[in-house]
């Protein structure tokens, strides 16, 4: 997969799979309902288009990482863009209603048991340990081999350096990233006196640590379960956890496992466009900030994604 850049927005798409029945669709019932008689096999990424920033390259990622089914949640007024309608199933969607993604995901779900799904918002990117030269496709059948039906992944803050060029702090080319500054917290269990959950940590880290006084508490955490095997009764919490635990663990009992990252302009734009917070940052660096070179050989290096036993 290679790296993402305006220069290859153009470029064919490497993925495989039929997309044949790619459509418009009114509504997440209408797409469901249209799948029924012969459901996606998956992998398939549901990415939600919140506004129309870097939708385009957003959506091309993960084609290119070789989802076979990429669903764009949008509301009016975002279309698929130019070279994508044969690609990506489009659904019209009240993107900016609570818990929006969430809701969508567990509908999903409801209706596809056994497909293996991911979930992100437009300006995200995943990346997982030598995503250039494997595909989803591999990593999933490998982490199924562990006998893992979820994966952990870090939301790590991409933001551009200059907020004078990019006011939005979105720029692919201008891209940074903090290389340290992360931490973990045990994750505690209120039905069992609050001891710690095993094998499992709430993660912390980026903008939303370093601008904690603009984020609410409950929204601090860079932990997501973004790649997952859906299965009956399964529910997706407003935090990204799940209400199977084993879901929510980083690894196995035996060895550590496969985690990936999902390179994030989300949080940076947020605080760069709501109006409680806009007035009060001139700039995203700080000495640890780093330039974002788009390879996951960097984000191995900085220590954010574990390649566990992936060879």
């Amino acid at each position: 997969m290679a790296a993402i850049a305006r220069s290859h927005q153009s470029r064919a798409l490497c993925c495989s799979g039929s997309r044949g029945r790619s459509m418009q669709y009114e509504s997440l019932s209408g797409y469901i309902t249209a799948m029924a008689a012969t459901p996606p096999k998956g992998p398939m990424a549901i990415i939600l288009a919140e506004d129309p920033t870097e939708v385009d390259t957003t959506l091309r990622h993960h084609l290119q990482a070789g989802f076979r089914d990429v669903l764009m949640l949008a509301p009016e007024g975002i279309d698929l863009p130019p070279g994508l309608e044969g690609q990506v199933h489009r659904i019209s969607h009240d993107t900016h209603a609570e818990n929006s993604l969430v809701t969508a995901v567990n509908r999903l779900i409801e209706a596809f048991p056994g497909l293996w799904m991911y979930y992100c918002f437009n300006g995200e990117y995943l990346f997982y340990p030598f995503c250039e030269t494997r595909t989803v496709r591999d990593l999933i059948a490998f982490h199924a081999e562990e006998r893992r039906d979820a994966m952990l992944t870090y939301v790590i803050d991409l933001y551009a350096e200059d907020l004078d060029r990019f006011p939005n702090a979105v720029s692919l080319e201008n891209a940074h990233l903090d290389r340290s500054g992360y931490y973990a917290l045990a994750r505690q269990d209120p039905e069992n006196n609050w001891h710690p959950k095993e094998r499992q940590l709430d993660f912390f880290g980026g903008l939303r640590w370093r601008f904690e006084e603009h984020v609410p508490w409950t929204r601090r955490k860079i932990d997501r379960i973004s790649l997952f095997k859906s299965r009956k009764g399964l529910v997706l919490s407003p935090d990204f956890v799940f209400s199977d635990e084993e879901y929510n663990t980083y690894a196995c009992p035996w060895h550590n496992n496969l985690t990936a990252c999902v390179c994030s302009f989300r949080t940076a734009k947020a605080l760069k466009t709501n109006p409680g917070s806009r007035w009060e940052i001139n700039s995203f660096r700080w000495h640890n900030s780093t330039a974002f070179q788009w390879p996951s050989q960097q984000l191995m290096d900085l220590g954010l994604m574990e390649p566990g036993q992936w060879f």
